[in-house]
């Protein structure tokens, strides 16, 4: 029996069974996508003015609302949610139209 271990600590010792061209160090996969703020800004930003268009009847908030959420969808990703979007896009129109309805002049200046 001690002939076995003997042999085997010799086997072990001599002959190392691991290659050390195939030994590649662990990195942690740490290369998400580049995840980009610039949709979710202009959303909330977009969300902002279309409040703002809505309850305090300012055509140039509402308009400004329409243009954020068109940049928010051009720069979104694919698989983001579009409910979110069209939710975003459709309350920006809802500003226009409801800025426009309660008072038909053309816009002008808020300056």
């Amino acid at each position: 029996m001690s002939s076995r271990v003997a042999a085997g600590s010799n086997l072990s010792s001599n002959q190392d069974p691991r290659r050390e061209n195939r030994i590649y160090r662990y990195i942690p996969v740490t290369n998400k996508p580049n995840q980009d703020p610039l949709p979710d800004y202009v959303s909330l930003l977009g969300m902002i003015f279309s409040m703002l268009g809505l309850m305090m009847r300012m055509k140039w908030a509402a308009w400004a609302a329409v243009y954020c959420a068109f940049i928010s969808f051009a720069n979104s990703k694919a698989s983001e949610d579009t409910k979110q979007m069209f939710s975003s896009f459709l309350l920006s129109v809802s500003a226009v139209v409801m800025s426009y309805l309660q008072n038909p002049q053309p816009m002008t200046a808020p300056w």
